[in-house]
């Protein structure tokens, strides 16, 4: 069973050339598969799994697990047993056999203009790590890009003189993002005194460093928005990936094309991009509701 997981885990990397974190969630449901199996002596081979096997094992997920987090992990054993089916390993793909749960499409939380511009001057201008968080808020909201984008970015990426950022997105494509003049004089002062992360050691080529081990991480950015939201007084549950949807949904109100916006956001398909269409026609009758005089 171990040889079968790794050639999917190769499979996964180099011929579909999927992220980091797509990677590193497959494997963890797999493994977290493979471990139940082995609890069963009479399992021996991926031949001896029936869908009431694949059943039992999501029947104990569900009191640790939210109900999006169980539909992901069928999702990845689906890829797996697809895989496995289409190798011949097995005679029949017994996923097939079991349904997703539909899942109940959620609207992105967002931002307001106001707030986001009050968390952007929350960090402390006169420290170098402030001065890098603020580099990075500034980054986020003015480019839309993922926290795993940001966190990849080397410094060869800018392109000073013209505002423009390279960014390698989900399957490592490759994307030419813009910034506008507030990002770029955030970043500059940030690049100034960015040696001060690495020391006398050499110049490492990730843009955006801790001063422990290198690269920046997606946690850590998590991390300092969760402090400075709560530094900003909002009572906000958010994410880096809430600039992400505030970016989008802020150019979609102002009248930006929904085209334009899926290009900058990476989004293979127009219907991922299409939901922030959703959260504008959400905000326009919580305006009308408030303000209408027959609403």
């Amino acid at each position: 069973m171990d040889k079968e997981i790794s050639e999917f885990e190769k499979h996964l990397q180099y011929e579909l050339n999927v992220s980091t974190h797509t990677l590193r969630n497959y494997m963890s449901d797999i493994n977290q598969l493979h471990s139940f199996l082995k609890t069963n002596p009479k399992l021996k081979t991926w031949t001896d799994i029936t869908p009431f096997t694949l059943r039992s094992f999501l029947g104990t997920l569900y009191q640790k697990n939210t109900k999006s987090s169980i539909a992901r992990k069928l999702s990845s054993l689906k890829h797996f047993f697809q895989y496995l089916s289409k190798e011949k390993i097995i005679a029949k793909d017994v996923s097939e056999l079991i349904s997703m749960t539909k899942q109940e499409k959620k609207l992105p939380q967002i931002l307001e203009v106001e707030e986001v511009f009050h968390l952007l001057e929350t960090p402390d201008p006169s420290t170098p790590a402030g001065k890098r968080d603020r580099a990075i808020l500034e980054l986020l909201y003015a480019t839309g890009i993922r926290v795993s984008e940001l966190v990849g970015t080397n410094s060869g990426d800018f392109e000073w003189q013209e505002h423009h950022l390279k960014v390698r997105g989900k399957g490592r494509k490759e994307r030419i993002v813009p910034f506008g003049e507030k990002a770029a004089t955030a970043l500059k002062i940030y690049e100034e005194c960015r040696p001060f992360f690495y020391k006398k050691k050499e110049n490492p080529k990730a843009f955006f460093l801790n001063q422990k081990t290198g690269r920046l991480t997606s946690r850590s950015v998590a991390r300092l928005i969760d402090k400075y939201i709560i530094l900003c007084g909002s009572t906000k549950k958010i994410s880096p990936h809430t600039l992400r949807h505030s970016f989008a949904t802020h150019l979609l109100s102002a009248g930006a094309n929904l085209r334009d916006i899926q290009e900058l956001l990476g989004h293979e398909s127009l219907s991922t991009t299409q939901k922030y269409t959703q959260v504008s026609i959400a905000q326009l009758m919580e305006v009308y509701d408030k303000s209408h005089p027959k609403a």
